[in-house]
């Protein structure tokens, strides 16, 4: 298990600082490198670009800061790390099938051939996006879960760290193609639901399974993610119910339907027997609460 990181404990305006410049390195040297990849496809270009710029972002700040290592985030790699990656994974592509074949099985929406060619099925197509998309949620994960999140989680605690970060993963979608109210507050959710994740994990793997399945099985049905149209299946969602329950043109998480989704996941969340792995950043704060619940 890995020794808690010695380090000095800043006030809080050493603290924003530090958070402030991890997220600003990340912003701009995101954007140098998606300027660098404008030659890839948007997709690409986005998710590479904050994968890159994430992962050097953490760790120069946890070599500087922390004295640490990138592991030290959240990211150490062993069985209980695969378990809660898998566990993510599967609860994400779950709760994404809630939404969008419950409409299906009530005559809500229709799964019929896509007449766009730009959806049609290659296995190349569903290779490459579905390495992007793992990329992308673990470039999401390192920087709205990773270090800023985790030294003031340390400091303060859930109640007031984790609501201001789902805020903040939400604000940062705003200016996606098909930006609805309801898709940004869904959003917001979803980042308070990443937060709670690693909260009772001590590891982003299970934010990251999360995120990955979630955002994998939507492009599967042809549904637009977070503004985005990928579709990999040469099918689509027809629906004959207003954007309230499909999204617009946000897609399925700009719906009623992922807001009841979402809570679902947190339900199961907060009751899951999950095997709580060291956190490095966090081993000097407060004592978190007890980890395992047990069914009733």
């Amino acid at each position: 298990m890995p020794d808690a990181i010695p380090h000095a404990k800043p006030g809080l305006f050493g603290l924003l600082l530090r958070g402030a410049l991890f997220l600003l390195f990340i912003r701009y040297a995101g954007g140098l490198i998606g300027w660098l990849l404008s030659g890839t496809s948007i997709l690409v270009a986005a998710a590479m670009s904050l994968f890159v710029a994430a992962t050097l972002a953490s760790l120069f700040v946890v070599r500087t800061f922390e004295r640490g290592r990138l592991e030290d985030i959240g990211m150490a790699w062993g069985a209980s790390s695969v378990r809660h990656l898998w566990l993510g994974v599967a609860s994400g592509v779950v709760a994404a099938l809630v939404t969008l074949v419950v409409p299906v099985g009530i005559r809500m929406a229709s799964i019929v051939p896509s007449t766009d060619p730009a959806n049609a099925f290659t296995p190349g197509k569903l290779l490459l996006v579905s390495v992007v998309l793992l990329f992308g949620a673990v470039g999401e994960e390192m920087m709205f879960r990773g270090y800023a999140f985790q030294i003031l989680l340390r400091a303060y605690g859930p109640w007031w760290v984790i609501p201001p970060f789902g805020v903040l993963f939400a604000l940062a979608h705003m200016d996606n193609m098909g930006t609805n109210p309801m898709g940004i507050f869904n959003t917001g959710l979803w980042g308070i639901l990443f937060g709670y994740a690693f909260y009772r994990s001590g590891d982003l793997w299970l934010p990251i399974g999360l995120h990955f399945g979630w955002n994998w099985t939507l492009p599967l049905f042809g549904v637009n993610l977070s503004g985005f149209t990928m579709g990999l299946s040469g099918y689509t969602l027809r629906w004959t119910a207003g954007p309230l329950w499909s999204g617009g043109a946000y897609g399925a998480e700009g719906s009623i339907l992922a807001t009841v989704s979402v809570v679902m996941l947190g339900v199961w969340l907060w009751r899951a027997s999950l095997e709580r792995q060291a956190a490095p950043l966090l081993d000097s704060g407060p004592e978190p609460e007890p980890q395992t619940r047990k069914e009733s």
